[in-house]
């Protein structure tokens, strides 16, 4: 009933349009428009942003926003003078119309050959389904359209474009009869121009990836039918030129390639006069969930006249742990997510004291440092940035939810946690089953999943973890100087992530005694007291770095170390990153969640009955870390050093 109500208000508003000269109609229209770019927030800033998109790089701000407004003016000026012509005589209305290059349609056309006319939301597109058969009648023109919500007035609108010849084909009802029309020698337009979703084709337009029907291309390639670009311009006084483009030659072309160049031929019908098009459609729509590209049936295609670095960038602003060890432990999401789609630019913010370890990894485009913990700062230096198109939280917390919701990220993805789900727009599925433990890393490659990266780049990625792999071929087995071992007996969590400092002292003597080499003790301000402890046990054969490095100077000395023994600590992450060996003492922590990424490191932990507890203090006697015995740490420090391998596997 209410359908029927709109259809009824909908015609009585046509009719007394219809009965306004067409001419002030147009003017009527430009003064709507005008009003509609002032009152339609919503619509002016997709528009500006579709604009700044194409015409970014070409027009500056002022040239953008100018062109914004006459777009509204020329709208609402085509809109309501679609209303009068389509109840105007045709004879009459063909006389407003010019024709430029219609030749080329007609040397086809009588050839005998078939024609898919490519077409585009430019000026009043509603004239095609009239001014075709008067140009064309010799032969069955026809389009396919897709229904209207309101059934009333999608029946009046199909009987207004059919009153001139036109056969109307329903999108839903399949392509059996366009192409039955193709090959008798017809013609079919095809309006291309706009999202075509999930079943798209993702190829530039306007040099940004976006889905496009590859529906003409298919149509022209099954029957042979040529591929002519048909465009419509509006001219002063109400008046409009219809322009012809010349063919895109379909024979030797694949269904990709002719796809990319009907939006190449688009984009430079819009280029003609830009303030005609549609620009109030979301072209560039960021799709839900899979936003990365590699799981659409039909992918990506970039002609190779064009590079990855030629594309417009998609833009993902990645949040990071503010942890070093959870922040290691996500490298193997990000570079997923960077090979996610081929335009991707990845930009990581992070707080400032760990934000040089994302230097080592070559997928990560920008870094972007929170100097302080002040929300207000994290929200201006994000702001500051362009425009990013899609923000991915790592950690679960409110705070960095809030920090993309405050900055206007339109698209916040994330797990659910900590109830902020009122801040994030799309969310990162929980499992509902219990499974075995899953290492934190599986958890961040999860959310890689959940926006369309590929299974077999998630499960590659987990075997492959760390920028630069495993090092131990580099260092020969017996050479002239010491070997650098690191030293890192510290856990920033907790005491109970800590083996006692003593044994650490008494395992380091040991190898000292056996082998050259030179231990380098690393560690925070925290830790300057068991630095000292451990430095006056071992003497001559120890560095005492603890509190005396930057975290460059870190990542510089732990790259000339040929191992590191260590707690569970995020300095253990930073090695296995750099691709340095580790032997790490777990206790209180479970290495199936949060050991080193890589098959070339030893896990020394003795199962207890309370481990693990993941406490920052052991209330009891210790005694999980008690259990790991000088003797074996030792042994298994020097296994890798006579052997360049494990003496355990993992």
């Amino acid at each position: 009933m209410l359908d029927f109500i709109v259809y009824l208000l909908y015609r009585a508003g046509s009719a007394i349009v219809s009965a306004l000269p067409l001419r002030l109609l147009f003017a009527i229209g430009q003064f709507l428009g005008f009003f509609a770019w002032i009152v339609l927030g919503k619509y002016r800033r997709l528009a500006k942003r579709n604009v700044a998109i194409a015409f970014g790089t070409e027009k500056s701000p002022r040239e953008l926003r100018r062109l914004v407004r006459r777009h509204f003016q020329r709208l609402g000026a085509n809109l309501l003078s679609s209303v009068k012509l389509s109840a105007m005589p045709l004879e009459k209305m063909t006389t407003r119309i010019e024709t430029e290059n219609f030749d080329i349609i007609h040397r086809f056309l009588r050839a005998g050959r078939p024609v898919v006319l490519v077409l585009s939301h430019l000026a009043n597109w509603e004239l095609f389904a009239d001014i075709s058969p008067q140009l064309i009648g010799y032969v069955r023109n026809s389009t396919i359209y897709q229904k209207l919500g309101n059934r009333f007035i999608d029946e009046h609108m199909r009987r207004v474009r059919g009153r001139a010849g036109v056969e109307m084909f329903d999108r839903k009802e399949g392509f059996e009869k366009a192409i039955k029309l193709l090959r008798d020698g017809g013609a079919v337009g095809i309006l291309s121009d706009q999202h075509a979703g999930d079943s798209g084709l993702w190829v530039p337009f306007f040099g940004r990836l976006a889905s496009t029907s590859p529906l003409p291309a298919l149509l022209a390639k099954r029957t042979g039918a040529a591929l002519i670009g048909m465009a419509l311009y509006t001219k002063p006084q109400a008046r409009w030129r219809i322009v012809v483009s010349p063919a895109l030659e379909a024979k030797h072309e694949s269904v990709e390639s002719l796809t990319a160049k009907t939006n190449e031929l688009i984009a430079a019908q819009i280029s003609r006069a830009p303030e005609d098009w549609f620009w109030v459609h979301n072209r560039w729509k960021t799709p839900k969930p899979n936003f990365l590209l590699k799981r659409y049936k039909r992918g990506v295609y970039v002609p190779p006249n064009i590079s990855a670095k030629d594309l417009k960038p998609f833009r993902i602003l990645i949040r990071s742990s503010n942890w070093l060890g959870d922040a290691v432990m996500s490298v193997p999401a990000v570079q997923t997510i960077k090979t996610g789609r081929p335009d991707a630019q990845i930009t990581i913010a992070v707080p400032s004291k760990i934000a040089p370890m994302w230097k080592l990894i070559p997928e990560v485009d920008a870094i972007l440092p929170f100097a302080n913990n002040s929300l207000i700062s994290a929200v201006r230096s994000i702001q500051r940035q362009p425009e990013f198109d899609v923000a991915i939280l790592f950690p679960n917390s409110l705070r960095v939810a809030l920090e993309v919701w405050l900055a206007g990220v339109p698209r916040r993805v994330g797990f659910r946690g900590h109830s902020r789900s009122w801040l994030l727009n799309q969310f990162i599925p929980e499992s509902r089953r219990p499974r075995a433990l899953q290492h934190q890393s599986n958890r961040y490659l999860q959310i890689a999943q959940e926006i369309g990266a590929g299974v077999a780049d998630k499960e590659r990625r987990v075997s492959t973890a760390g920028a630069f792999g495993n090092r131990s071929s580099f260092f020969p087995v017996s050479t002239g100087a010491p070997l650098k071992i690191g030293l890192c007996p510290a856990a920033e969590y907790g005491p109970a992530k800590r083996w006692p400092p003593e044994r650490f002292a008494e395992v380091a003597a040991t190898v000292a005694a056996q082998s050259a080499v030179q231990w380098i003790l690393f560690g925070t301000q925290k830790d300057v007291i068991i630095g000292e402890q451990i430095a006056k046990a071992l003497g001559g054969s120890c560095v005492n770095r603890i509190s005396q490095t930057t975290f460059e100077q870190l990542i510089g000395e732990l790259r000339e170390c040929r191992l590191l023994l260590t707690n569970d600590t995020g300095t253990m992450h930073l090695a296995a990153l750099l691709g340095v060996q580790t032997v790490a003492i777990f206790g209180s922590t479970e290495p199936r969640l949060t050991g080193p990424l890589g098959d070339c490191h030893i896990i020394l932990r003795h199962h207890v009955e309370c481990s693990p507890c993941f406490l920052r203090e052991c209330p009891i006697d210790f005694r999980c870390m008690k259990a790991v015995r000088i003797r074996e740490v030792a042994d298994a420090v020097l296994s890798i050093l006579r052997n360049g391998a494990p003496l355990v596997p993992r």
